[in-house]
Protein backbone atom coordinates (compact mmCIF):
# COMPACT_ATOMS: atom_id res chain seq x y z
CA UNK A 1 0.00 0.00 0.00
CA UNK A 2 1.34 3.47 -0.81
CA UNK A 3 2.06 5.18 2.51
CA UNK A 4 2.67 8.85 3.28
CA UNK A 5 6.19 9.06 1.76
CA UNK A 6 4.98 7.44 -1.46
CA UNK A 7 2.02 9.82 -1.68
CA UNK A 8 4.23 12.83 -0.98
CA UNK A 9 6.69 11.60 -3.61
CA UNK A 10 3.78 11.35 -6.05
CA UNK A 11 2.64 14.88 -5.18
CA UNK A 12 6.10 16.30 -5.80
CA UNK A 13 6.48 14.30 -9.01
CA UNK A 14 3.27 15.40 -10.68
CA UNK A 15 2.99 18.92 -9.26
CA UNK A 16 5.02 20.67 -12.02
CA UNK A 17 2.72 19.13 -14.64
CA UNK A 18 -0.59 20.21 -13.07
CA UNK A 19 -0.25 23.37 -10.98
CA UNK A 20 -1.14 26.39 -13.08
CA UNK A 21 -2.35 24.15 -15.92
CA UNK A 22 -5.87 24.06 -17.36
CA UNK A 23 -7.96 20.88 -17.25
CA UNK A 24 -9.60 20.25 -20.63
CA UNK A 25 -11.29 16.92 -19.97
CA UNK A 26 -11.74 14.09 -17.50
CA UNK A 27 -11.97 10.53 -18.75
CA UNK A 28 -13.57 7.99 -16.41
CA UNK A 29 -13.29 4.44 -17.73
CA UNK A 30 -14.22 2.72 -14.48
CA UNK A 31 -16.35 4.75 -12.05
CA UNK A 32 -16.68 1.96 -9.48
CA UNK A 33 -13.66 2.48 -7.26
CA UNK A 34 -13.83 2.38 -3.44
CA UNK A 35 -16.56 4.99 -3.82
CA UNK A 36 -18.18 5.76 -7.16
CA UNK A 37 -16.51 8.58 -9.08
CA UNK A 38 -19.10 11.40 -8.96
CA UNK A 39 -20.46 13.03 -12.11
CA UNK A 40 -19.73 16.37 -10.43
CA UNK A 41 -16.00 15.70 -10.94
CA UNK A 42 -16.49 17.08 -14.46
CA UNK A 43 -16.91 20.52 -12.87
CA UNK A 44 -13.11 20.54 -12.87
CA UNK A 45 -13.09 20.73 -16.66
CA UNK A 46 -12.11 24.18 -17.89
CA UNK A 47 -10.56 25.05 -14.52
CA UNK A 48 -6.95 25.97 -13.79
CA UNK A 49 -5.29 23.96 -11.00
CA UNK A 50 -4.32 26.41 -8.27
CA UNK A 51 -2.46 23.98 -6.03
CA UNK A 52 -1.74 20.32 -5.37
CA UNK A 53 -1.59 19.55 -1.67
CA UNK A 54 -1.40 16.44 0.47
CA UNK A 55 -3.36 15.71 3.64
CA UNK A 56 -2.39 12.36 5.13
CA UNK A 57 -2.59 9.95 2.15
CA UNK A 58 -5.04 12.13 0.23
CA UNK A 59 -4.03 14.40 -2.65
CA UNK A 60 -6.01 17.63 -3.04
CA UNK A 61 -6.23 19.05 -6.55
CA UNK A 62 -7.59 22.55 -5.92
CA UNK A 63 -9.33 24.92 -8.34
CA UNK A 64 -11.49 28.02 -7.92
CA UNK A 65 -14.63 25.91 -8.36
CA UNK A 66 -13.78 23.05 -6.01
CA UNK A 67 -11.30 20.34 -5.08
CA UNK A 68 -10.71 16.86 -6.43
CA UNK A 69 -9.76 14.47 -3.62
CA UNK A 70 -7.62 11.52 -4.73
CA UNK A 71 -6.57 8.46 -2.78
CA UNK A 72 -4.36 5.66 -4.12
CA UNK A 73 -5.92 2.88 -2.06
CA UNK A 74 -4.04 -0.40 -1.75
CA UNK A 75 -2.28 -0.58 -5.10
CA UNK A 76 -2.99 2.65 -6.97
CA UNK A 77 -0.55 5.00 -8.65
CA UNK A 78 -0.71 8.35 -10.41
CA UNK A 79 1.57 8.94 -13.35
CA UNK A 80 2.14 11.76 -15.80
CA UNK A 81 1.54 10.54 -19.36
CA UNK A 82 1.19 11.85 -22.88
CA UNK A 83 -2.50 12.05 -23.77
CA UNK A 84 -2.10 9.60 -26.66
CA UNK A 85 -0.75 6.79 -24.47
CA UNK A 86 -3.13 3.85 -24.91
CA UNK A 87 -4.79 2.94 -21.57
CA UNK A 88 -4.34 -0.51 -20.10
CA UNK A 89 -6.78 -2.69 -18.18
CA UNK A 90 -6.42 -1.01 -14.78
CA UNK A 91 -6.13 2.61 -15.98
CA UNK A 92 -9.41 3.98 -14.65
CA UNK A 93 -9.29 7.80 -14.64
CA UNK A 94 -7.39 10.41 -16.68
CA UNK A 95 -7.31 14.13 -15.89
CA UNK A 96 -6.25 15.74 -19.17
CA UNK A 97 -4.55 19.13 -19.44
CA UNK A 98 -4.17 21.68 -22.22
CA UNK A 99 -0.46 20.81 -22.36
CA UNK A 100 -1.30 17.41 -23.95
CA UNK A 101 -0.26 15.78 -20.70
CA UNK A 102 -2.52 13.91 -18.33
CA UNK A 103 -2.32 12.32 -14.90
CA UNK A 104 -3.58 8.75 -14.99
CA UNK A 105 -4.87 6.73 -12.06
CA UNK A 106 -3.99 3.06 -12.29
CA UNK A 107 -5.61 0.97 -9.59
CA UNK A 108 -5.71 -2.84 -10.03
CA UNK A 109 -7.62 -3.49 -6.80
CA UNK A 110 -9.93 -0.47 -7.17
CA UNK A 111 -9.62 0.55 -3.52
CA UNK A 112 -8.58 4.07 -4.49
CA UNK A 113 -10.87 7.07 -4.83
CA UNK A 114 -11.47 10.15 -6.94
CA UNK A 115 -13.98 12.47 -5.27
CA UNK A 116 -15.13 16.07 -5.62
CA UNK A 117 -16.12 18.79 -3.15
CA UNK A 118 -17.06 22.44 -3.53
CA UNK A 119 -16.45 23.03 0.18
CA UNK A 120 -13.30 23.16 2.30
CA UNK A 121 -11.65 19.79 1.56
CA UNK A 122 -10.15 19.65 5.06
CA UNK A 123 -13.70 19.51 6.42
CA UNK A 124 -14.66 16.60 4.17
CA UNK A 125 -15.92 13.61 6.18
CA UNK A 126 -12.84 11.59 5.21
CA UNK A 127 -10.39 14.26 6.39
CA UNK A 128 -11.87 16.29 9.22
CA UNK A 129 -11.14 13.81 12.02
CA UNK A 130 -7.54 13.11 11.03
CA UNK A 131 -4.67 13.74 13.43
CA UNK A 132 -1.73 16.08 12.77
CA UNK A 133 0.83 15.63 10.03
CA UNK A 134 3.87 13.77 11.42
CA UNK A 135 6.38 16.24 9.95
CA UNK A 136 4.55 19.30 11.31
CA UNK A 137 5.23 21.19 14.54
CA UNK A 138 1.81 20.11 15.83
CA UNK A 139 3.10 16.55 16.16
CA UNK A 140 5.27 16.32 19.27
CA UNK A 141 6.03 14.11 22.25
CA UNK A 142 3.64 15.91 24.58
CA UNK A 143 0.76 15.16 22.21
CA UNK A 144 1.54 11.43 22.18
CA UNK A 145 2.16 11.34 25.91
CA UNK A 146 -1.10 13.11 26.73
CA UNK A 147 -3.25 11.06 24.35
CA UNK A 148 -1.71 7.75 25.42
CA UNK A 149 -2.38 7.96 29.16
CA UNK A 150 -4.25 4.91 30.47
CA UNK A 151 -4.29 3.34 27.00
CA UNK A 152 -3.52 -0.38 26.99
CA UNK A 153 -3.25 -0.66 23.20
CA UNK A 154 0.26 -1.40 21.94
CA UNK A 155 2.37 1.61 21.03
CA UNK A 156 2.66 0.38 17.44
CA UNK A 157 -1.11 0.29 16.98
CA UNK A 158 -1.35 3.64 18.79
CA UNK A 159 0.95 5.51 16.39
CA UNK A 160 -0.74 3.85 13.40
CA UNK A 161 -4.09 5.35 14.45
CA UNK A 162 -4.78 8.15 11.95
CA UNK A 163 -6.77 10.07 14.56
CA UNK A 164 -3.59 10.27 16.65
CA UNK A 165 -1.15 11.05 13.83
CA UNK A 166 -1.52 10.48 10.10
CA UNK A 167 0.78 8.62 7.77
CA UNK A 168 2.68 6.33 10.14
CA UNK A 169 1.92 3.11 8.30
CA UNK A 170 3.12 -0.38 9.09
CA UNK A 171 6.58 -0.10 7.54
CA UNK A 172 7.43 3.23 9.09
CA UNK A 173 5.98 2.36 12.50
CA UNK A 174 8.24 -0.69 12.71
CA UNK A 175 11.29 1.26 11.60
CA UNK A 176 10.60 4.20 13.93
CA UNK A 177 10.12 1.96 16.95
CA UNK A 178 13.41 0.23 16.17
CA UNK A 179 15.24 3.56 15.87
CA UNK A 180 13.83 4.74 19.20
CA UNK A 181 14.53 1.42 20.98
CA UNK A 182 10.88 0.80 21.90
CA UNK A 183 9.27 -2.63 21.62
CA UNK A 184 6.12 -2.64 19.46
CA UNK A 185 4.45 -4.73 22.20
CA UNK A 186 4.75 -2.05 24.91
CA UNK A 187 1.44 -0.50 25.98
CA UNK A 188 1.14 3.10 24.79
CA UNK A 189 0.15 4.27 28.27
CA UNK A 190 3.33 2.86 29.83
CA UNK A 191 5.74 4.95 27.78
CA UNK A 192 7.30 8.00 29.38
CA UNK A 193 7.44 11.49 27.92
CA UNK A 194 11.20 11.12 27.43
CA UNK A 195 10.77 7.94 25.39
CA UNK A 196 8.03 9.57 23.34
CA UNK A 197 10.49 12.36 22.54
CA UNK A 198 12.80 9.74 21.03
CA UNK A 199 9.91 8.13 19.15
CA UNK A 200 8.68 11.41 17.66
CA UNK A 201 12.20 12.25 16.52
CA UNK A 202 12.54 8.78 14.97
CA UNK A 203 9.22 9.06 13.12
CA UNK A 204 10.23 12.39 11.63
CA UNK A 205 13.67 11.07 10.62
CA UNK A 206 12.36 7.83 9.09
CA UNK A 207 9.62 9.55 7.09
CA UNK A 208 11.93 12.35 5.92
CA UNK A 209 14.55 9.86 4.76
CA UNK A 210 11.96 7.82 2.91
CA UNK A 211 10.64 10.90 1.11
CA UNK A 212 14.19 11.83 0.14
CA UNK A 213 14.70 8.35 -1.30
CA UNK A 214 11.47 8.51 -3.27
CA UNK A 215 9.34 6.19 -1.17
CA UNK A 216 9.53 2.48 -0.52
CA UNK A 217 8.92 0.00 -3.31
CA UNK A 218 7.56 -3.29 -1.98
CA UNK A 219 4.83 -4.35 -4.40
CA UNK A 220 2.89 -1.88 -6.48
CA UNK A 221 4.16 1.65 -5.86
CA UNK A 222 5.90 3.56 -8.64
CA UNK A 223 6.76 7.23 -8.69
CA UNK A 224 4.98 9.64 -11.03
CA UNK A 225 7.79 9.20 -13.57
CA UNK A 226 7.61 5.39 -13.28
CA UNK A 227 10.76 5.06 -11.16
CA UNK A 228 10.79 2.95 -8.00
CA UNK A 229 11.50 4.23 -4.50
CA UNK A 230 14.73 3.17 -2.83
CA UNK A 231 14.02 3.37 0.91
CA UNK A 232 13.60 -0.41 1.02
CA UNK A 233 17.37 -0.68 0.84
CA UNK A 234 17.58 1.09 4.24
CA UNK A 235 15.07 -0.99 6.20
CA UNK A 236 16.44 -2.24 9.51
CA UNK A 237 13.66 -4.58 10.65
CA UNK A 238 10.63 -4.57 8.37
CA UNK A 239 10.45 -7.76 6.29
CA UNK A 240 13.70 -9.09 7.80
CA UNK A 241 12.42 -11.91 10.04
CA UNK A 242 15.21 -14.33 10.91
CA UNK A 243 17.95 -12.02 9.64
CA UNK A 244 20.61 -10.53 11.91
CA UNK A 245 19.98 -7.14 13.47
CA UNK A 246 22.23 -4.49 11.91
CA UNK A 247 23.07 -3.18 15.40
CA UNK A 248 23.49 -6.16 17.75
CA UNK A 249 23.41 -9.24 15.56
CA UNK A 250 20.35 -10.79 17.22
CA UNK A 251 17.73 -12.32 14.93
CA UNK A 252 14.83 -10.09 13.89
CA UNK A 253 11.47 -11.37 15.16
CA UNK A 254 8.01 -11.13 13.64
CA UNK A 255 4.66 -11.01 15.45
CA UNK A 256 1.09 -10.13 14.44
CA UNK A 257 -0.58 -7.02 15.87
CA UNK A 258 -3.97 -5.86 14.75
CA UNK A 259 -3.79 -8.19 11.73
CA UNK A 260 -0.50 -6.57 10.69
CA UNK A 261 3.00 -8.00 10.85
CA UNK A 262 5.39 -6.30 13.25
CA UNK A 263 9.15 -6.75 13.00
CA UNK A 264 11.54 -5.93 15.84
CA UNK A 265 14.76 -6.79 17.64
CA UNK A 266 14.07 -8.03 21.17
CA UNK A 267 17.58 -7.04 22.26
CA UNK A 268 17.55 -3.45 20.98
CA UNK A 269 13.88 -2.74 21.69
CA UNK A 270 12.45 -2.85 25.21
Amino acid sequence: MPELPEVETTRRGISPYVVGKKVVSIIVRQPKLRWSVPESLHELEGEKILSLKRRAKYLLLESSRGTAILHLGMSGSLRVINVDLVPEKHDHVDIVFSTNKAIRLRDPRRFGAVLWTRDDPLQHKLLRHLGPEPLSEKFDALLLYTMSRKRKVSVKQFIMNAQIVVGVGNIYASESLFMSGISPKTAAGQISLKRYEKLVEAIKVVLSRSIEQGGTTLRDFMQAEGKPGYFQQQLNVYGRRGEECNVCGSLIKQISQGQRSSFYCSSCQK
